[in-house]
């Protein structure tokens, strides 16, 4: 019934995905788009850009796709993909923007490489990322976002518009369904945006170590 906003085969639109929007406007990709409340509004908002959210459960996957479909957006497409292959189906540079909200935490120290946000997952966006391509992170879980804080700026990105209580900032935000929840509950909400480097800084760059940490100091120190 979803047919319309679901990529069957996005293996073949590789280097192509504007073809299949029929533009040419940017392209943003959110990994782990649940339930699909933030992806669906955020395409609804803006419909000069082409979204593409991949989901691998497949309950939340199918209420995504109900949603997009009643608003009958056509800068809308789902995926069924594991993360790991992104550079499979995205050609580099492809993407202009990446959403990561309230991705797992893998808390156990074994699992951490399983973290959208280790460098391994970075290095493929920085493949598949533009030049000045970003990467928009939430999550409601501080040791995650302690941690993402020192892998981004070990991977030499531009951390930047930090927040440590994004509900309390007069930011403007489009909820998940999972941050409503949290929320509720009384958690504080972290967000930031990474801007990759192109080749050439990454070479020169060399973020101190002790940057990383203060950043992370900084994050600790904001709870109470």
């Amino acid at each position: 019934n979803c047919a319309l906003v679901l990529v069957a085969d996005p293996e073949n639109h590789k280097g192509n995905w504007r073809a299949l929007f029929k533009n040419s406007n940017p392209l943003h990709l959110e990994i782990g788009c649940g339930k699909g409340r933030f992806i669906v509004e955020t395409a609804r908002r803006n419909p000069d850009i082409n979204y593409v959210a991949i989901e691998r459960e497949q309950g939340a996957l199918v209420m995504a796709t109900e949603k997009a479909m009643a608003l009958e957006l056509p800068n809308l497409q789902f995926l069924d993909f594991d993360a790991a292959g992104l550079t499979e189906i995205f050609a580099d540079g492809e993407v202009d923007r990446i959403y990561l909200n309230f991705s797992d935490p893998w808390p156990p120290n074994r699992q951490r490489k399983r973290r959208l946000t280790h460098a391994n997952f970075l290095a493929l966006y920085d493949c598949i990322l533009s030049k000045n391509g970003q990467v928009h992170f939430k999550t409601d879980n501080q040791h995650l976002f302690e941690f993402t804080l020192e892998e981004m700026c070990g991977y030499g990105w531009l951390i930047q518009n930090i927040c440590l209580d994004l509900h309390n900032s007069g930011l403007d935000n489009i909820m998940t369904e999972y941050e409503e929840k949290f929320s509720k509950e009384g958690f504080r909400i972290y967000r930031l945006e990474a801007c990759r480097r192109d080749e050439d800084t990454l070479k020169r760059a060399h973020t101190p170590p002790r940057t990383a940490e203060q950043l992370a100091r900084k994050a600790r120190g904001s709870v109470a």
